[in-house]
């Protein structure tokens, strides 16, 4: 059997309700499948006050083994690096998810906030990572931390993370594949691809076809702020509910599995010099981007004009 603890520290809980609509398996399922047992999780874990102590004194003492660790939400260092503005029975959260990490032979961590410190990384609360302060290694393990496996922490991206990201993830790990990671330790599996790629408005989006509107057709790079180009992520691959991604949904994507989200710019505006957008599609330089998007534009098919095609 694998044990897995899940420590809820600074967040909204979006991860915990995205992972709850895990389908194929379900969460029941995956468990069982994977022998996985549960220690602790704060949404399905009836142990008392008293029990949850004890447990935790028994994996910082190396009583109960811990096989992965998985943590939920931004540490909190405020107020002035003392972690009190999170605590658990009088007690720092950050000092015991720095515990739990070092006893742990695997440390994931749930969602942007985790990975990353997400929206409290710039506030008085002083919000970090795991393992990274927005783009910078370091975080509350520090960039040289390993767990027992010598693993450093697996960033499961995403406000929320997609269900089926932290099973598969999980899935990987119990069986002992190697994960190859990118350089902000996201899995490449799921994040070795950008949301572009996949959307149903890509021929809309070469051809220069904009929208300055939600729900409509064309592409929403251009003036509507979409990350999609730019943003690490399966949103177009892994569906959510099966079924839908916000740009398939007509609404521009936020980049929220990047390190730097939520950013300080408007979500729905494109930063833009003289109607150049400032960050380009990954991979595209300045120069090319110029010559080649003007010339698309005016070689745009009158069916994509129109708004012809399905999306």
């Amino acid at each position: 059997m694998t044990s897995l603890f899940w420590l809820q520290c600074g967040g909204c809980g979006g991860d915990t309700m995205s992972f709850l609509n895990a389908e194929s398996p379900d969460l029941i399922e995956l468990f069982d499948t994977l022998g996985i047992t549960l220690l602790w999780h704060p949404s399905l874990s009836t142990l008392s006050p008293a029990a949850q102590n004890s447990l935790i004194d028994a994996l910082i003492n190396g009583e109960q083994t811990l096989d992965i660790l998985v943590v939920e939400g931004a540490i909190i260092r405020g107020p002035a690096n003392t972690g009190m503005f999170d605590t658990r029975g009088g007690r720092p959260k950050k000092d015991l998810a720095a515990a739990l990490a070092n006893k742990a032979r695997l440390v994931v961590a749930a969602g942007t906030c985790a990975a990353f410190g997400g929206i409290g990384a710039d506030s008085t609360i002083q919000a970090t990572g795991l393992q990274f302060l927005k783009k910078q290694p370091g975080g509350l393990l520090g960039k040289d931390f390993r767990s027992l496996a010598g693993l450093p922490v697996i960033n499961l991206a995403g406000c929320p993370c997609h269900p089926e990201v932290i099973a598969g993830t999980l899935s990987a790990l119990v069986a002992g594949q190697t994960l190859e990671l990118d350089e902000f330790n996201r899995p490449l599996d799921w994040y070795g691809m950008t949301v572009h790629q996949g959307c149903t408005r890509n021929e809309y989006h070469e051809y220069r076809v904009e929208e300055w509107d939600f729900a409509q057709r064309g592409c929403l790079f251009f003036h509507k702020g979409c990350h999609g180009p730019l943003a690490d992520g399966p949103c177009n691959k892994l569906l959510w509910n099966n079924r839908s991604s916000k740009t398939r949904a007509g609404v521009p994507c936020f980049g929220c599995t990047g390190p730097e989200f939520p950013t300080p710019s408007p979500f729905f505006e494109t930063r833009n010099i003289e109607g150049v957008p400032i960050e380009l599609p990954k991979g595209v330089s300045r120069a090319h981007y110029m010559v080649y998007k003007g010339m698309a534009a005016a070689a745009a098919p009158e069916r994509l004009k129109k708004r012809e095609t399905k999306i």
